[in-house]
């Protein structure tokens, strides 16, 4: 794109809202899900990447493997978070506090 100063310029616009569509995850087959988790790694990842200098970047990571190691338990400890979440919640509706409604 031109700027007003008469330079050109890359931009990489992300919308707020999808209008484009998405996947029915809950008709997903249970062998597409590593395919689709992949493609949202794969765009999430991108858009990360270009947010800053990708020299400086893994530069910054290194050589050893530190960070997968970080990244891995992090996933790991998200993944409990949300197993406790969901419990709670669960635990919430079964006892009344929590009015839920389901296949919605």
């Amino acid at each position: 794109m031109h700027g007003f100063d008469g330079l050109t310029y890359d931009f990489y616009v992300r919308q707020l809202w999808d209008g484009k569509g998405s996947f029915s995850v809950e008709t997903m087959a249970p062998d597409a899900w590593r395919d689709y988790a992949g493609l949202c790694a794969w765009t999430l990842a991108r858009a990360h990447a270009r947010t800053g200098d990708r020299v400086a970047i893994a530069a910054y990571m290194g050589t050893g493997d530190f960070f997968y190691r970080a990244i891995a338990d992090f996933a790991e400890a998200y993944a409990e978070q949300s197993r406790r979440d969901y419990e709670a919640l669960r635990e919430a509706v079964d006892d009344g506090r929590v009015e839920a409604r389901f296949g919605v």
